[in-house]
């Protein structure tokens, strides 16, 4: 009750015209009181709602923001926005009545180039996700109405300092410094916000970039590879070049200028991916959460991208060298792949195993040389392909190459368990001609027994 009429008093403040400290000083208050569902409901009214727009400049004018005095407000006042729409459905339905979406969006223009309000972006991005999130039918007004796709992304470029060289190839400071933490909020913020917004209004996910380009259509995933410059694939044909001779199956892949390169692309983006994933397999929990968006993205790259699919396939199952071991043993990014093929979790465990077909171009026996019946049984299975063969969607017809050490071994190999066993001994070498013979009659003494009971079990039948 005290609280309630601490918030009605600190309103009461707010609209008169008193010292920027002293309002700071009320929203600060305010913030904390606004955490409590309890005290929110009695002053949640349209009102108070719109005192909060005010002090934060969320306005339909064209003002520029340049008093830097009144940052400081604005800030909190954004802050108390983020609350009050966080634990008040009713200030989730004022949101819609007010045009918030709108006001934020208008708000963000005025500072997407500034990099000294940081916090006023980053906590009107926040409460942008905070809208989208809650209403789908903020989604559809921020994605067509309000231009929020362009918006949001020219704010990942400015917290990026993204210099354009082309349509699709921008340039690359690798020895530029790190974002600021008040830079990598805003990033976060803002791509929180984009995956809302190219969000299906079924499909919600946790935050991150791998769940954003999972709701960009696989065919327009080759924007994340381009060809080399002319300038580039010159310099790329003089370290292929330097490589030794005995390292030809290799020569596709290559580290150029901190860059990774395959067949002439850009592999960069891809390699970032797959280290990320990697990352999230070490990790050992949270799969179902933290792994499989971007296994799936991996996969769904693989299987519409050539270039993808074969740069990936000879990073994470490159050509067999050592079979002594199982395939689920060890450290490779293979090693820990199979290892999720029998995984408890039923989602984990699939879409592993469906990454590496995909990357054998849902071959069956390329499939198994790198994984072992065992391991894929469950995928064969659910596929109709126990006995063989191959998957329904189609690939290029290149041909893998065996190398001279897997050749050498493949006889010795165990289908199932996908390692060279030893031959085991034949015991029969170390009988004598008796024990032999003996055997021999125990065997047909076996067999004449199985007849006589199969014979008496027909009369049976037949007498009945």
């Amino acid at each position: 009750m005290f609280s309630s009429k601490l918030c009605e008093g600190i309103f009461k403040v707010l609209v008169k015209d008193v010292p920027t400290t002293c309002q700071v000083s009320c929203l600060e208050v305010l913030r904390i009181l606004s955490r409590d569902k309890k005290v929110l409901v009695p002053v949640t009214t349209k009102e108070n709602m719109q005192i909060l727009m005010r002090l934060a400049k969320l306005t339909e004018s064209d003002d520029s923001l340049e008093k830097v005095s009144e940052f400081p407000v604005i800030v909190e006042s954004l802050k108390c926005l983020c609350n009050i729409v966080f634990n008040s459905q009713m200030a989730q339905q004022l949101s819609l009545e007010l045009n918030l979406a709108a006001k934020l969006c208008n708000l963000l223009r005025k500072c997407k180039d500034r990099k000294f309000i940081n916090d006023i972006k980053c906590f009107d991005l926040r409460l942008l996700f905070l809208l989208s999130l809650l209403h789908t039918d903020i989604r559809s007004q921020l994605r067509y109405e309000l231009q929020g796709l362009p918006l949001l992304t020219q704010i990942l470029e400015s917290a990026f300092s993204i210099k354009w060289t082309d349509e699709y190839e921008s340039a690359i400071d690798h020895n530029g410094p790190p974002l600021s933490p008040q830079e990598t909020d805003c990033a976060i913020e803002a791509l929180k916000a984009l995956f809302n917004v190219t969000v299906d209004s079924w499909k919600v996910h946790k935050e991150n970039a791998v769940n954003l380009l999972s709701n960009v259509p696989v065919s327009c995933l080759d924007v994340l590879i381009c060809p080399l410059t002319h300038e580039e694939t010159a310099q790329e044909a003089t370290t292929l070049d330097e490589l030794p001779s005995d390292e030809t199956a290799e020569k596709e892949t290559v580290l150029q200028n901190n860059t990774m390169v395959y067949n002439g692309m850009n592999m960069e983006a891809i390699h970032v991916l797959l280290n990320f994933m990697e990352k999230r397999i070490d990790k050992g929990s949270s799969y179902r959460e933290g792994l499989t968006p971007v296994l799936s993205l991996l996969t769904e790259c693989s299987r519409a991208h050539r270039n993808i699919r074969k740069f990936l396939k000879d990073q994470v199952l490159p050509p067999l060298r050592d079979v002594t071991n199982r395939p689920e043993v060890g450290s490779t990014v293979r090693n820990k792949l199979v290892r999720l093929m029998t995984h408890v979790d039923l989602g984990v465990k699939q879409i592993a195993a469906e990454f590496l077909f995909v990357l054998c171009k849902e071959r069956v026996d390329s499939l198994l040389k790198y994984t072992g019946y065992g391991n894929a049984a469950g995928l064969l299975a659910a596929r109709g392909l126990l006995a063989g063969g191959r998957g329904d969607n189609w690939y290029s017809e290149d041909e893998d190459t065996d190398t001279e050490e897997y050749k050498n071994a493949k006889p010795n190999i165990n289908l199932i368990t996908g390692h060279l066993e030893e031959p085991m001994p034949n015991p029969i070498d170390e009988m004598t001609e008796e024990q032999k013979e003996y055997e021999a009659m125990k065997l047909v003494n076996m067999l004449d027994k199985l007849s006589r009971r199969a014979d008496v079990k027909d009369l049976h039948q037949d007498g009945g």
